[in-house]
């Protein structure tokens, strides 16, 4: 399993067995939680609606490009679809590699290019029932993670 869209929770231990290894020495877990804010804004839930088919294929051949940049051993990516409730597990990216910065790199990658190129939209459902699709601009410019600056 390279990359895969999920309309059931993702089980994270699961994933993590995925891609474990006794050749390697890292491993590095990315999971993305549903939270109770954004913008100022109280979140209730959130929805995501996913356009399978391309995102399916753009999804591995995002895997197959972190391969064939950083020397990693396995890499896997599930992304859920539909209603999501606080704490839910939006997405998991796992990598295991010999060493730790191939696998940091390679994760932080798939992560971001899953982010700004696949087709996949959010709804956030606010605590005063107002729903609106989302766009997130801090994607867009991937190399800054929303803001926060990277130190190198």
């Amino acid at each position: 399993m390279k990359f895969s869209v999920s309309d059931t929770a993702i089980d994270v231990s699961a994933a993590r067995k995925a891609v474990a290894d006794k050749h390697c020495g890292a491993l590095v877990v990315f999971e993305g939680w549903i939270r109770d804010h954004n913008e100022g804004q109280q979140v209730e839930r959130l929805e995501y609606e996913v356009y399978r088919p391309v995102a399916e294929k753009e999804g591995a051949r995002i895997i197959d490009e972190a391969f064939a940049r950083f020397a990693i051993t396995h890499a896997l990516c599930i992304h859920r679809e539909g209603l999501l409730e606080l704490g839910d597990c939006a997405v998991i990216v796992c990598v295991s590699s010999a060493h730790r910065g191939a696998a940091f790199d390679a994760c932080r990658y798939i992560i971001d290019q899953t982010k700004t190129r696949l087709p996949i939209w959010k709804k956030e459902h606010y605590v005063t029932g107002i729903s609106e699709w989302v766009n997130c601009e801090q994607c867009a410019t991937a190399g800054d993670a929303h803001g926060e600056h990277r130190h190198d």
